[in-house]
């Protein structure tokens, strides 16, 4: 007999979740309202006033009014919930853009809400000095949250949800090969990873203080650690002409772009983990080899007069794109698509597994690169047994399998991409970066996408596809992608 369509996902409670996260939103709507009333733009004000309000009463009336006979969450209704609710903060998060006047179009709205919620960094607009602060602030807002993950954060605020599906959330949001949690609980493990984010973050803000001035350093600090690249200058970072902004930003990058656990570790004393950690050694090796690369371009197209600017942007621009912050210091199509495809096969690979940066992570990469070792060792020794090894212990051959798969899906994903975009008329390099720049939450463009707001020139139905793209990004690929097939919905 076939398999019933019927299979029975627990809707009620997945949208009153979905209510308790809007009424967080809400909440988080109130901040940027204050920062627009403390700079007297009432305007916004009310812009934000009514959005918290409406996002409010939404999540109110799911939270409140659906009351589920069922209150499990199982891992079909976690990964609904953790891909769905991107949408929802979304879809109230552009709310401040659309009553503002910001934008007129519900699709440039979310677009620009998508990209700050998942750090992609793409934007639709060309003069953000013209914004107001509060709208300016929401920008960088989204992409804090969105960094270490929105789900994350509902566990660490709403303990409740570790007895329901709580395990669900967290292996279908946090990224990498495999989920580390730190304690027995999912909610202190959540607490434990956002407390060395909102530590990072201070010490970011008090560095940046002096050179830019509270406001400034608030929303540089906020999409810095959270590898976004929103700025709150139409220059970027080189408003200031500040080497040591520039370094101080680029540690922080680097940062971002670690295993939070890992960084857990080293706050508590266990430097050990860091030496013995074959991932870190790699992230290491990368960023060095890719910059000396960067440096000797420079030198031979001649950008920059000193050796130092050339060594201090090189790493910056390495690290950017190796973490997907998306700040950049120099126009390198000038210099031919060389570094364009140095950057993008950082842009591939990404930063580590468990950090806030996008990409495949370099930790696939690594396993990918051993058991391709093995295989040719299996060429000539047929018979021999062999193991992928990370930090001296044998890697379960389905975790490199699911790896191998990951990387493999998501090359398939970058290229369909890429081919719908030339659809609508790009040309096909420039497709090609602009949709992996997408699916790794990069956002930086390249040729026709290059420019600052260039991606309006964009068709509606392309900004939509590019918002997905950074969707699935975001949550690797299974997350929503799994729910577009017809096995999600099948009866057990």
């Amino acid at each position: 007999m076939a398999r019933s369509l019927t299979q029975h996902i627990n809707f009620p409670i997945v949208l009153r979740v979905i209510g308790w996260l809007l009424l967080i939103e809400g909440g988080y709507m109130l901040f940027p309202l204050l920062i627009s009333l403390y700079y007297g733009e009432l305007s916004d004000v009310y812009s934000f006033g009514i959005s918290a309000t409406a996002t409010f009463v939404a999540g109110a009336a799911m939270t409140f009014g659906i009351r589920p006979t069922n209150k499990s969450m199982r891992k079909r209704e976690g990964l609904m919930l953790t891909a769905v609710v991107w949408v929802f903060f979304s879809a109230f998060g552009m709310l401040p853009y659309l009553i503002s006047g910001i934008f007129t179009s519900v699709t440039d709205a979310f677009f620009e809400t998508m990209s700050g919620f998942t750090t992609t960094g793409s934007s639709l607009i060309t003069d953000v000095e013209s914004l107001s602060h509060g709208i300016i602030f929401w920008r960088a807002a989204t992409q804090w949250l969105g960094g270490m993950g929105i789900i994350l954060f509902t566990l660490a605020v709403l303990p409740m949800l570790n007895y329901k599906g709580g395990i669900a959330l967290f292996n279908a949001e946090v990224t990498g090969i495999t989920h580390e949690r730190m304690r027995p609980r999912v909610s202190q493990t959540a607490k434990d990873l956002w407390l060395v984010y909102i530590g990072l973050s201070v010490i970011l803000f008090a560095l940046l203080l002096k050179p830019m001035g509270w406001f400034d350093s608030v929303c540089h600090t906020m999409t810095t650690m959270s590898t976004g690249g929103f700025s709150t200058k139409n220059l970027g970072l080189h408003h200031w002409h500040s080497s040591y902004i520039y370094v101080v930003v680029m540690v922080f990058m680097f940062l971002g772009g670690m295993n939070f656990a890992l960084l857990f570790s080293m706050l508590r004393g266990r430097f050990y983990r860091l030496r013995h950690n074959d991932t870190f050694r790699f992230y290491i090796v990368i960023i060095f080899v890719v910059a000396s690369l960067i440096v000797v371009r420079m030198w031979h197209y001649n950008f920059f007069d000193s050796w130092s600017d050339r060594v201090i942007f090189a790493f910056f621009d390495t690290i950017a794109a190796t973490t997907s912050t998306g700040f950049t210091s120099v126009n390198y199509e000038a210099s031919g698509e060389f570094i364009a495809i140095i950057l993008m096969v950082l842009m591939f690979f990404g930063g580590m597994a468990g950090s806030t940066s996008g990409g495949a992570k370099i930790d696939r990469f690594l396993v990918m690169m051993k058991n391709t070792r093995n295989e040719f060792f299996r060429v000539l020794h047929a018979n021999a047994v062999t193991a992928v090894r990370i930090d001296g212990r044998a890697i379960p051959q389905q975790v490199v399998s699911k790896a191998i798969a990951f990387l493999s899906i998501y090359m398939m994903v970058m290229g369909a991409g890429a081919i719908i975009l030339t659809f609508f008329g790009l040309p096909m390099f420039d497709s090609l970066f602009t949709s992996l720049s997408a699916l790794s939450n990069f956002g930086f463009g390249y040729g026709v996408t290059a420019a600052p707001g260039s991606y309006a020139l964009l068709p509606a139905a392309a900004k939509w596809f590019l918002a997905f793209e950074m969707l699935v990004g975001r949550l690797e690929l299974f997350t929503v992608l799994i729910i577009f097939t017809r096995g999600f919905w099948l009866k057990d």
